[in-house]
């Protein structure tokens, strides 16, 4: 198991600071990590949500993966596997 901190949950008001801050100050996302005690690559991520949608993107809960955008599996019926065999 990696070390570290467990899942930590942030505030949006939290990263707001957090960004606003860095932006204000003109600070790396390096600084800014260590002065916040957080992650670089968190701080890259709220800047890119802070920047893309605005402060209001931070509000929004992103946890867990992304959609691959797939399109939902077409369950085998005998009409499907009928048509498939006449096709061949």
């Amino acid at each position: 198991m990696p070390k570290g901190k467990p899942n930590k949950r942030y505030t949006p008001e939290f990263k707001i600071k957090v960004v606003e801050t860095m932006h204000r100050e003109k600070l790396s996302y390096r600084e800014t990590a260590r002065q916040f005690d957080i992650s670089n690559s968190r701080v890259t991520a709220w800047e890119r949500i802070y920047l893309e949608e605005g402060a209001e993107g931070l509000y929004i809960e992103r946890r867990g993966r992304k959609s691959t955008g797939r399109p939902p599996k077409i369950k085998a019926t005998p009409h499907n596997c009928q048509m498939s065999k006449n096709m061949i």
